[in-house]
């Protein structure tokens, strides 16, 4: 009897938790089958209300939205992935560089070093938008994609976040085994270091791109001329015309073509959070 309701406790606990799983998996995903459905329907159909089903002109949307003139969804798309690769790529690389020096190496205010980090990451963006116009202005830097790409190589966040996995993750005893073995220092950091940092490397990948992606505020300070605009600003630049005169059913296109890319790149990069710590790890 004692088994039975142990067994029946155990399965009613189990169903209380795919409940709320599944509810909250569905209140998550929503806000995206929303946006989906509303990208294949016409102007017309989205100002009268909500649809369970999807409309017909998934087509047409698409051909509006790449074929318009005023808006280079296109040229958007392309300056986006250009900023936004980059800023990751660069960002990860010596972000994990400078975690690992604070980390592996002893010197004379490392402690100081590591609580300027943290400082900096307190301070917000906007309160150096101005002085960061002005300097761009003056070293002609202005309508490139520079400003957008070599601020974003300091990222405190993202070394704060690599410091805090290398202590966990990252036994100091490799680095010295490699020294051992003869081992240069950037061979080390370059052949052992980053392949057991995967798992970290592709959480930040997916929160960089993301962040660089999405951005808007900075390319709306440096960035005039529409070849060299990123999505973000189409977006805004579409969001902000006459309600009366632009095409809902194009603006939920355009945001779900800026969506598809983050997708793509998290389920690319979610294989290396699933495998977790063990990854390129050593084992004990």
């Amino acid at each position: 009897m004692k088994k039975e309701t142990s067994r029946l406790s155990i399965t009613l606990n189990k169903t209380v938790r795919y409940v709320v799983l599944i509810f909250f998996t569905v209140l998550c995903l929503f806000p995206f089958y929303l946006l989906f459905i509303n990208a294949t329907r016409a102007h017309v159909d989205i100002q009268r209300g909500f649809s369970v089903l999807p409309g017909k002109h998934f087509v047409i949307n698409s051909l509006n939205v790449l074929n318009n003139e005023t808006i280079l969804i296109l040229r958007g798309m392309i300056n986006s992935v250009i900023v936004s690769s980059l800023t990751v790529v660069l960002s990860i690389y010596f972000s994990v560089m400078t975690a690992y020096a604070i980390h592996a190496y002893d010197f004379r205010l490392k402690k100081a070093a590591f609580n300027f980090i943290l400082l900096v990451m307190t301070i917000p963006t906007q309160v150096s938008a101005l002085g960061f116009v002005k300097m761009i202005t003056a070293m002609n830097m202005k309508d490139t994609f520079l400003p957008l790409i070599i601020p974003a190589i300091v990222a405190p966040s993202c070394v704060f976040f690599m410091k805090q996995y290398m202590e966990s993750s990252l036994p100091l005893e490799i680095v010295e085994a490699a020294r051992i073995d003869g081992s240069g220092e950037f061979s080390t950091f370059n052949r052992i270091i980053l392949p057991i940092m995967k798992p970290a490397l592709a959480v930040q990948a997916i929160f960089g791109f993301v962040s660089s992606w999405n951005n808007y505020f900075t390319p709306s300070l440096v960035l005039t001329k529409a070849e060299m605009k990123t999505l973000p600003l189409w977006i805004a630049y579409l969001r902000s015309a006459d309600f009366t005169k632009f095409d809902m059913g194009q603006l939920y296109m355009m945001i779900a073509f800026s969506i598809f890319p983050v997708v793509i790149v998290y389920l690319v990069l979610s294989k290396f959070i699933v495998q977790g710590v063990t990854l390129g790890s050593v084992k004990g």
